[in-house]
This record gives structure tokens, C-alpha cells and sequence, in this order.
């Protein structure tokens, strides 16, 4: 068969050349926003991904001669011509712009300054294309609404840590995939490390000066911030570390995925919650305690009261009963207790007094430890984190200074989980060491006796039930149940646990609405879950 010929008339060719044109002006864009080529042929990119589309992207990449990563801030480059209109709207605004009445969130801020540039733009008459306009307001949202040069930092999910050490130091960043890792940006002077450590602060709502040279705080979104100013306290210049506050934290599907414990070992703990046992989740530094104990307390019960004590917002439910305690420093630094400080013994008793049916503190180091261990020896079920490998360790640490516990009192507490962050193979992880139960004073000896309830080996990466579980036994006591009945709500919640990592739930909204569901209606959950199981 002949092929047909087509007849191109005029106005073809000219589409053509039109859609031509318009594909070679695509590539020219795309190959100008192609990340920096890498010229070093011993470094390797082993990932990229957004952040701010399409004006801001991360790198990471990997030196074979000296086995670093290196995590890349990629930004949209600007031009002379863009720099200036950017710096000249950037003048206007520092002038005409009402911090007071700007927007509450991220969102209604953005947009606020995005009205802003639009109008300066068109009350002084500058001409601008669209391309341009929009990598503008990329710029001024950061400076302005955002952490101008480590915004984007502070907005990769994969990061739980941000530390800057000195002026021209490399700030490093903790990153989920690839641990402690060296980034490319850095701050060139004293004046501008000086300059943004103030704003921080500032932006925690604290004062940093030469006077008082340190701050602890809560910026607005509930990232920890510690910071020191100038050569005063850190020899090196100012400084500062944010730990990241996740907007949705982690819950118990994402611990069982990342194997910190499986999903028996959190049926046990979700039981352990319903049923008022306290508990302390210990361990060392960045080992995620708080992760941990935050996890957990998506178990409470949705209609509890709950209060929790805290020095910097870390603690994130979705539970509607609750009041969330922050302490306050001394008006005028740190002056006496006297001038309005109020700190986590103070919080500690006023919580005793506002019936809550749960008590949560940050972290016992203090006299806050008495008041806790005493709402927990008159019923409440209260729950915290420390600073220790062991349950002896624990014990050494609450009944010597300065807490000074009586022996008596930590029989009230019922359960602890021992957590650590290990080597496993080339990388780290968290992992639950031990579930360990306390059962009471021996009476001849005064020793605490405990039972180790599961335990984790690291020889297979595995965790092991070793058979006995004291808190079985008192529920079984209190709600009059059978060996046979134990264990069969015991696997209905392993079930349901399992269902929620295979469904894939990671809100942490949905999980608490799945518990709640059971809690209301336990028989129509496990048909529910029993049918998608085997669906």
C-alpha cells in the first residue's frame, strides 16, 4: 500500500516551527536549572531530592578517597539583574512591613509577603517577567518568613538535627539515611553568625546578649534551639543547635518498620498504657527516647485527661483532654527563682492538683522527680524519659542528688524501656535493648526485684519474649480474665499493630483514630482488620 503524502501548507510549517522553538527554549530552561556538574571524579551523587519546587533541591554525595557524604543545598541561581530588584523590594519591606499584624502561620505569612512584592512591584512600576517574579519571592519568603540561609535545611523532613559550630565552620546536619553529615554552606563572618543567633532567639521569644550569653528555647514551629553568642562561653564564635520538631511525629507503625521493637513488644506497651502502668523509656543521647515515649502515648485512651511538664516542646498527641506545660525562665535572665520562674517542680505540683489521669514529663533530673514519683505512688500512671543505660543506672540516678529518692517510692514506678542507639553492620540504629518490669522491694534485702519481659540480640537483629510478664498477671486480676482470654486480646493487638504497618498508616491522626476505634468497638475493628488482612 502507498504511503500517504501529506501536504504541508503555510500555516503547518509555521506550528511547527512555533512548538520548535518552544522545545528549545524547554531544554535551554532545563539545562540552566541542571544541578552543578561534579567535576570531582572520586565523589559520586547518591541521591537528590526537592524541597522547594522547582527553586530549591538537595544533593547528597559521596567521596570515595575520604568516605564522607556530603549533603548539598541546591538554589535556584540569581541573576545581577534580579539581585538588584530583589535587594531593592527587600529595602522597601524591612521599612513598611508590620510584624505585628503579619500572619499567624507559615502559610498566611507566605502569602502576606507575596501580596506585598506584587504590589511593590506594580505600584513602582518594575518590569518583570513571571520566571523572575517567582524566584524573587522564593528569596524574600526565606529571608524574611523563613531561616534565610539554612531554611532549607529546616525544611527537609530527613533532617532531625541542625548545628553550626563557629563562622566559617560547615554547619552539619544529623540526616535520617546517612547519619551526622558535613553540608556545603557556612557562615563566612562573626557579624552574621552574631546576627542570626540573635534572631533566633528572638524568634524563641528569649533575649541573647555578651551579659548572658546563652539560650535554651522553642522556636515557633517547636524545634529545640540551644545557641551561645560571640566568644563568650564557646571560643570559636557563636553557635547554634536545632533540633527538629516533626509535625507529625513518629508512631508506632514507623518504629516497628525501622525494627527500633516489633510489633508484640508495642502490643504490650499499648496494653501497659490502657492499663495505667508508668512507665520511663532511658537511654543515652539521641538513642530517640522522645521518639519513643511520644509513639506510645497514641495509646491513651482518647477521652483521658492528660497533662504533660515540659523545658522544650517535644511531646506531640492529637488527644483533646490535654494540657501541655512549658517552663519559663526569670524575668531579666537568670536571676532567682523569685522573679518569675517557673520550673518542672513547679509545673510538676500544679499538674497533681488538675486531676489529670496521666502525667507526662520531658525528662526527670531534678526535684520534679519527687512530685512525680509520688503521683505515681497515689494512682496516676505518669510517664518520662532519663539519661541512662540500665535499670541500675536509674535507680543510682533517682536516689542519689540531686534527686534523692527514697528506695520506697521507686517500687511505685512499674515499667522500664531501656533503648539505645547502635551499630548494626555500616550504620546506626535505635533499638529497645530491654522491656523491663518492677515488681517490688524485696523485703529482706530492700533490693528492687524486676523481670526482664523481652530482650533484643544483636547477633540477628531480633527480639525475644523470655516468657513471664507480670503485667499480664494484674490485668488478668483486674478485668477477672483466663490465661486463654490474656492471650487472646494480646494477639487481637498485635493483629492490629501488624494491619497499621502493613496499610501503611504513618499519620499520627490516624493511628490514634484507629485506637480509638478499638476502644469504642474492639469486635468491629478485628473484623475489619481481619477481612483487609486477608483480602
Amino acid at each position: 500500500m502507498a504511503k500517504k503524502i501529506l501536504i504541508k501548507n503555510e500555516k503547518d510549517v509555521k506550528k511547527e516551527e512555533v512548538i520548535k522553538q518552544r522545545r528549545m527554549a524547554v531544554r535551554k530552561e532545563m539545562k540552566e536549572e541542571e544541578k552543578p556538574e561534579i567535576l570531582n571524579k572520586d565523589v559520586e551523587e547518591i541521591e537528590s531530592y526537592p524541597i522547594t519546587e522547582p527553586y530549591a533541591k538537595i544533593r547528597i554525595t559521596y567521596d570515595h578517597k575520604t568516605h564522607a557524604y556530603l549533603y548539598e543545598v541546591i538554589e535556584k541561581k540569581i541573576s545581577e539583574e534580579q539581585k538588584k530588584i530583589l535587594d531593592f523590594i527587600k529595602k522597601i519591606l524591612s521599612k513598611t512591613i508590620e510584624y505585628e499584624t503579619f500572619g499567624e502561620n507559615i502559610a498566611e505569612r507566605k502569602k502576606q509577603l507575596s501580596d506585598n512584592v506584587d504590589e511593590i512591584i506594580r505600584s513602582r512600576g518594575i518590569r518583570i517577567d513571571e520566571k523572575s517574579r517567582g524566584i524573587i519571592k522564593y528569596y524574600l519568603c526565606r529571608d524574611f518568613v523563613g531561616f534565610g540561609k539554612i531554611d532549607i535545611i529546616m525544611n527537609d523532613e530527613m533532617v532531625e538535627d541542625v548545628s553550626c559550630d563557629g563562622s566559617n565552620v560547615p554547619i552539619y546536619v544529623v540526616h535520617r539515611a546517612y547519619e551526622s553529615i558535613k553540608t556545603n554552606l557556612l557562615f563566612e563572618t562573626d557579624d552574621e553568625i552574631d546576627s542570626f543567633v540573635i534572631a533566633l532567639a528572638q524568634r524563641s521569644g528569649k533575649q541573647i546578649s555578651v551579659a548572658d550569653p546563652m539560650v535554651d528555647g522553642t522556636l515557633p514551629e517547636g524545634s529545640r534551639l540551644q545557641a551561645t553568642l560571640a566568644k563568650e562561653v564557646t571560643t570559636r564564635g557563636s553557635s547554634f543547635t536545632i533540633r527538629r520538631f516533626r509535625a507529625n511525629p513518629l508512631t508506632p507503625p514507623d518504629l516497628i518498620r525501622y525494627n527500633t521493637m516489633s510489633a508484640d513488644m508495642m502490643a504490650y506497651l499499648w496494653l501497659a498504657v490502657e492499663f495505667g502502668e508508668s512507665i520511663i523509656t532511658s537511654g543515652g543521647t539521641a538513642c530517640g527516647k522522645t521518639s519513643t515515649m511520644n509513639a506510645i502515648m497514641l495509646f491513651i485512651p482518647p477521652q483521658a485527661k492528660i497533662v504533660s511538664i515540659e523545658d522544650t516542646r517535644e511531646i506531640n498527641i492529637p488527644h483533646e483532654n490535654w494540657i501541655a506545660g512549658l517552663t519559663r525562665s526569670g524575668f531579666g535572665g537568670k536571676t532567682g527563682p523569685g522573679s518569675g520562674e517557673i520550673d518542672m517542680f513547679e509545673l510538676v505540683k500544679a499538674a497533681l492538683r488538675q486531676r489529670p489521669q496521666y502525667v507526662i514529663v520531658g525528662e526527670v533530673r531534678g526535684q520534679e522527680a519527687f512530685s512525680l514519683f509520688q503521683a505515681m505512688a497515689t494512682g496516676h500512671t505518669a510517664y518520662s524519659t532519663m539519661h541512662a543505660d540500665s535499670v541500675r543506672s536509674i535507680i543510682n540516678r533517682l536516689e542519689n542528688p540531686p534527686i534523692n529518692l527514697p528506695r520506697v517510692l521507686l517500687s511505685a514506678l512499674n515499667i522500664v524501656v531501656l533503648q539505645s542507639q547502635v551499630m548494626l553492620g555500616d550504620r546506626m540504629v535505635r533499638r529497645i535493648n530491654k522491656i523491663v518490669e518492677l515488681v517490688g522491694l524485696d523485703p529482706d534485702t530492700n533490693d528492687l526485684i524486676t523481670n526482664t519481659v523481652y530482650e533484643w540480640h544483636p547477633s540477628g537483629d531480633k527480639f525475644e519474649y523470655l516468657g513471664h510478664s507480670v503485667m499480664f498477671e494484674k490485668i488478668m486480676s483486674k478485668k477477672n480474665m483466663t490465661i486463654n482470654e490474656m492471650n487472646e486480646e494480646f494477639k487481637r493487638r498485635t493483629e492490629v499493630v501488624n494491619w497499621m504497618v502493613k496499610k501503611n498508616v504513618r499519620n499520627h491522626q490516624e493511628v490514634a483514630k484507629i485506637v480509638s476505634q478499638y476502644y469504642t468497638d474492639s469486635e468491629e475493628t478485628m473484623k475489619k482488620v481481619r477481612a483487609e488482612a486477608h483480602a
